[in-house]
């Protein structure tokens, strides 16, 4: 079954003047799921904040943010510098690599096929059968098995309460509350995210079937259930 619902939806180009150059805030809320994808351009590097913005309790896996799937025009070649827990956030039931590192739980990759509306790019915990062992960022395996696989370190809603839920949010895996900040590095100079960056959905549990958020230019967002693939709503 295949579910389409109307969210309340924000993207937000912020180019408001020098400090706000070079940046694209896109924000997405489908029931009690929310998210926000920050890409800023820094010379050649990308940073890209993801942040679970729910204040909903995470009850169950698919409460969990997992990744962010999105295009960018020239498909540059990228390559992984690292991935650190936000400031202000925290891990559950695990532990970092000194500094906040948790690059060796989280992988990307460009140039995917299968991917979630046929993005080029990808950030992710979880393997979602796209991203091995070889895609991970700089860091240790802080938890077996060899990541990215399952749910582990995977991004709770900022309303989490982690004594609440399954088995597989109350401990099973460790759990990071609020936004992880990764790096890769190799844009071409003058890069503009509001210009070059496009097809954003973000990614929830530990399975291409579980919900796939889609902020659309009409306010409009796509979940995508068990089995069916990826469909495009078209306008009328």
């Amino acid at each position: 079954m295949r579910v389409t619902t109307t969210s309340s939806i924000v993207a937000a180009l912020c180019a408001a003047g020098p400090a706000s150059a070079g940046t694209l805030l896109v924000t997405a809320s489908v029931g009690s799921r929310a998210a926000s994808v920050e890409f800023v351009a820094s010379g050649t590097n990308l940073v890209v904040t993801l942040t679970n913005t729910s204040a909903a309790d995470a009850l169950v896996p698919v409460d969990i943010l997992t990744g962010v799937f999105f295009d960018i025009a020239g498909a540059p070649v990228l390559t992984r510098s690292s991935a650190v827990v936000a400031m202000g956030s925290t891990v559950h039931f695990g532990p970092t690599d000194p500094g906040g590192v948790v690059g060796g739980e989280w992988a990307f990759k460009g140039a995917l096929v299968g991917a979630p509306w046929g993005a080029d790019f990808g950030i992710s915990s979880a393997g979602l059968g796209l991203f091995g062992p070889g895609d991970r960022f700089p860091g240790s395996d802080l938890q077996p098995p060899p990541s990215p696989d399952g749910l582990q370190y995977g991004i709770t809603t900022a309303g989490d309460n982690p004594a609440t839920g399954n088995a597989a949010v109350t401990g099973g895996g460790a759990l990071i509350q609020n936004a992880v900040v990764f790096t890769v590095s190799g844009l071409p100079l003058g890069f503009d995210p509001m210009l070059a960056i496009s097809g954003i959905s973000f990614q929830y549990g530990t399975a291409l079937s579980e919900p796939n958020i889609v902020p659309g230019p009409a306010g409009l967002a796509l979940l995508a259930a068990a089995g069916l693939g990826w469909t495009r709503r078209r306008r009328a």
